[in-house]
């Protein structure tokens, strides 16, 4: 994962927490919901750059092939 992907994606997260706690201080229902959607679409995407770095045949184990 890049150095602008992983900032990205840590925005993207700072963004949705600051978002629900508004939320959820405000008593704003709405901003609570598009605050915990941000957090997991960037949750997802976190995931799917870490995946992209994964190799195809790596099953995980170490050792001998």
């Amino acid at each position: 994962m890049s150095i602008w992907g992983k900032l990205r994606v840590k925005a993207e997260e700072l963004l949705g927490r600051a978002e629900q706690v508004y939320g959820e201080s405000h008593g704003d229902a709405a901003a609570t919901v598009a605050g915990e959607a941000h957090l997991a679409e960037a949750e997802a995407e976190e995931a799917a750059l870490e995946g992209e770095n994964r190799r195809k045949d790596d099953d995980g184990r170490t050792g001998a092939r």
